[in-house]
This record gives C-alpha cells, sequence and structure tokens, in this order.
C-alpha cells in the first residue's frame, strides 16, 4: 500500500467536514430600485411597470435584518363607522413664525413630518436654525449629518438669538439618534438632512433609494408613536424635485419647497402637500445679514421706486397661492441686431410671452416680428399667473411705441388667442391690495367689472374686452 493510499480516508474525512462547516464570506444581496417612484425590482428593467420611467433603475447592496417582534401592528385593529370616530380639537403648536405658521395651515401639528427642499445655500438650514432658536418653551433637538457643532454654533451667533432649550446632536445612524431622543425627550426635532442618514438594517451607502426610505420610516414610526412632530430637510436634484424616491414624498405629512434667486434677497417657501391646511398659501422671506426676515407686505419691497416716469414698465396685480401681491412687469423692444429676434424672458415663460406677442401682431397690427423682445419680472420672483398678461402686453406696446405708461395704474388680466381678456379670479383681493398700495386705476376684464366694483372704495376700475382697446386707452391722450 503506498503513502497516498494509506492517507486517503483521512483526506476524505476532512473534507466531507470542511463541507459541513457554513460560509462565512456570504455573498451581498442586491436588488434594482426605481429612482422616480422607489419600486424594486430583482433585475434591471428598462421600463419601470409602476411610474412608466425609462432608465431609472440602479443597482444597490442590501441586507435584510431579522424581523422583530417589536415592529409592524402590535394590537389588532377593528373597523368601527365613521360617525363614532371621536372629534377633538387639533392643537397646533406655535413656531413663532407667522410666515411659517400660515404655509402650515395654522401651527405645526404633533406627531407630523415635514419634508423641506430646496437648493443647496438657499437658506433651509438657517430658516430652521432661526425656528428653533425662537421657540422659547419647546425642547428643540437639531439633528445634523452635514455640519460641526462649531458650524452651527457660528451661525447661530450670526443670526443674534439665543436658546437654552435648542440641543444639538451632530450624528448619521438613526438607532443612535432615536436613542438619544428616548433619553432627551425632545418636544420637536430637527434632521439636516435627511440623505445623510444611515439605518444599520440597510447595507447600502447613505444617500441611497433604500437608505433614504429606510430611515424616514424609522422616524415616522419614531414620531406617530411619541407624537413628536419632525422636520426633515431634503436635498433636490438639478431639475428642481426633491432627491430620493417619489415614495417620500407620501411617506410624509407636509412637503415645503423653498425656493428663490440667489442674486436677490427674496425667498418664497411654498406647500406642494398638506394634509393638515392648504396647499395655496406661501410665506415670503428677505435673507439679510443676520439671516431671514419675514415680508408681512410684499408688495411694497417688489415694486421699484422711480424718480421718473419710464417707458417699457407696467404693474401687475396677481395672486402667489391666496396671498394678492403687485409686481413690476418690465419690457425692452428694439430693432434685432442680428437675423433672427431674440425672445428672453427672466421669470416668465417663454412660450407665453410668444404667443401674446403674435396677438399683439395679429389683432393690433403691430409689427414685431423683426424686432427683439426682453422681458424681466423685477424682484427675482416666478410668474405663472395668467392675470399678468395684461400688464406684460401693456409694457411691450410701452417699450415698442417708447411712451411711459402713468404710474398709479395697475392691470389684472388674461388674454386670449382671439385677443378677448378673459376674468380672472379673486378679482376683489387684486383690487383691495392694489387699493392698499396707493393706485388710484386698475385695468381689468369687462368680465370682471361687478366683482370688482363691490370692493373698491377709493379705486378706479376700468373693464376691457378686446387687446385692441388697451392702446387706445393708455396712450390716446
Amino acid at each position: 500500500m503506498t503513502t497516498y493510499q494509506a492517507f486517503l480516508p483521512v483526506l476524505l474525512r476532512r473534507k466531507s467536514k470542511n463541507n459541513l462547516q457554513p460560509n462565512i464570506m456570504s455573498k451581498s444581496k442586491t436588488a434594482f430600485f426605481c429612482r422616480n417612484c422607489g419600486s424594486e425590482s430583482p433585475k434591471w428593467i428598462g421600463k419601470c411597470p409602476s411610474c412608466g420611467e425609462w432608465n431609472t433603475y440602479n443597482e444597490e447592496i442590501i441586507q435584510r435584518g431579522e424581523k422583530s417582534s417589536t415592529t409592524g401592528y402590535r394590537t389588532e385593529k377593528i373597523p368601527i363607522l365613521i360617525n363614532e370616530v371621536s372629534l377633538q380639537d387639533e392643537q397646533r403648536i406655535d413656531t413663532h413664525s407667522n410666515e411659517l405658521n400660515r404655509v402650515l395651515g395654522g401651527g405645526l401639528v404633533p406627531g407630523s413630518v415635514v419634508l423641506i427642499g430646496g437648493e443647496p445655500g438657499i437658506g433651509k438650514s438657517t430658516l430652521m436654525l432661526q425656528i428653533a432658536l425662537g421657540l422659547e418653551n419647546q425642547r428643540f433637538l437639531y439633528v445634523s449629518g452635514e455640519e460641526s457643532e462649531q458650524q452651527i454654533r457660528m451661525r447661530a451667533e450670526r443670526i443674534g438669538l439665543n436658546n437654552n432649550l435648542c440641543f444639538i446632536l451632530t450624528e448619521t445612524s438613526t438607532t443612535n439618534i432615536l436613542n438619544q431622543c428616548e433619553k432627551l425627550k425632545p418636544q420637536i426635532i430637527l434632521v439636516d438632512s435627511i440623505q445623510t442618514m444611515v439605518s444599520e438594517s440597510m447595507d447600502s451607502s447613505p444617500g441611497s433609494i433604500s437608505q433614504i426610505r429606510e430611515t424616514t420610516f424609522e422616524l415616522l414610526q419614531y414620531a406617530k408613536r411619541t407624537n413628536v412632530p419632525v422636520f426633515l430637510i431634503g436635498h433636490i436634484t438639478k431639475d428642481g424635485s426633491l432627491a430620493g424616491p417619489k415614495v417620500l414624498e407620501h411617506m410624509v405629512d407636509t412637503v415645503l419647497q423653498f425656493e428663490g434667486d440667489r442674486n436677490y434677497g427674496f425667498r418664497i417657501l411654498r406647500s406642494i402637500k398638506n394634509r393638515f391646511g392648504s396647499t395655496s398659501e406661501l410665506g415670503i422671506y428677505e435673507m439679510n445679514n443676520s439671516g431671514l426676515r419675514e415680508v408681512s407686505n410684499p408688495s411694497e419691497l417688489l415694486l421699484g421706486q422711480h424718480d421718473e416716469l419710464l417707458s417699457g414698465t407696467a404693474i401687475a396685480a396677481t395672486l402667489e397661492g391666496l396671498r394678492p401681491m403687485l409686481i413690476e412687469t418690465q419690457a425692452l423692444v428694439s430693432t434685432a441686431a442680428y437675423g433672427t429676434p431674440q425672445r428672453t424672458c427672466t421669470g416668465f415663460d417663454t412660450r407665453r410671452l410668444n404667443m401674446l406677442l403674435a396677438v399683439l401682431e395679429k389683432k393690433c397690427g403691430f409689427k414685431l416680428g423683426t424686432k427683439d423682445v426682453f422681458l424681466n419680472i423685477a424682484g427675482g420672483i416666478k410668474v405663472v399667473d395668467p392675470a399678468t398678461d395684461l400688464a406684460i402686453v401693456s409694457a411691450i406696446l410701452s417699450s415698442n411705441i417708447d411712451i411711459p405708461i402713468q404710474s398709479k395704474i395697475c392691470f389684472a388680466g388674461e388674454i386670449g388667442l382671439s385677443g378677448e381678456i378673459r376674468p380672472v379670479n379673486r378679482i376683489e383681493q387684486r383690487v383691495s391690495e392694489a387699493e392698499k398700495i396707493g393706485f388710484n386705476t386698475i385695468i381689468i376684464s369687462k368680465n370682471n367689472l361687478k366683482a370688482a366694483k363691490s370692493s373698491a372704495k377709493n379705486i378706479k376700475i376700468e373693464g376691457l374686452s378686446k387687446v385692441e382697446q388697451l392702446g387706445k386707452l393708455l396712450f390716446s391722450s
């Protein structure tokens, strides 16, 4: 018998013994998630079956932990009649910010989750730090995953506010954050930002779809269980939508958008979704060296102060949500220096400008096809209200013939393709705002005259039915 044959039984026993041992280096589990809606798929697919978008699936590493007996529904619910549900008065928390209270629907609802999105550097962290330092009798926990304690303290010194009940926690693990919340018992929590949070139950990187969904769910569970409101600050993508899965917006109770132009000091807090109030409200702030200041009367700040009358300028009575305001529209019409005329807009839709120019050329006889037209909404805000059509057309006509419009005239009317001036909604609020600012004449649609005269006291109302009548009324004298 050879040496190999003698040791063969021993080798076979060792091999069988090693095969029985578990594999320590197990392969990581991966799945594909849709960037748009968060739908999960075991393999990559071109078109998402849930939202219909193409090429939105990304592969992520996942690790499913064992299901804990403490999660989920621990008590069995039974159906009850809707008439038997007890109604209780909703006690809202005053944030000591009139603009934020207006957007939230009257204050912060206990146990709600509010998501605030906006571009980098627009002032989201500054706004929430001001809210945290302005609350006097509320224990506020500021959780930061992006900045250090020293950076937050420096911003607080610049704002000039102080609060002994504002606590700072620089942490990214939701497990550690919730453990500290159980010890501290905060009354309001802020997480800056949700894209930096990490859940131990997931093995993917921070900011991934699975991490954002899991961390938001853990914070949502804590808010509903303890009745503590939670603010979440979220990043946005280059197209202006909130980064992460679309299910993130469905999970939270309120979604607020903080927007504005960096070259101007105005910031608008707009409500996109609100389960406890209207989505038509908005708050207006002004950025200065000491933080954000609330703007109670935006019309006076958005209107330019001119020492003399200038051509190409008209005032529009518009609505931002449910809030009336007066804005200044500026137009410049000049001879085209090149073959193709330019159409440039700032704060307004270029396609709608082309439509208005076509109506002026067809119905009024103005030859604007060979001229450059530049339009600007003063103040750096974006306008989507069709009631600004009348003011924009007036500014274009004024610049074309180089004759200024009287300073105490404003406009509110929509222009149709056939040249008719269509009525607009909430004309009473527009007329009252113009009268409060000090205007003595407002030009509107003829179909709005009856409703407008019911709220007018010291302002003259002119009603027009066709855009051809506008030039005669403004420049006949």
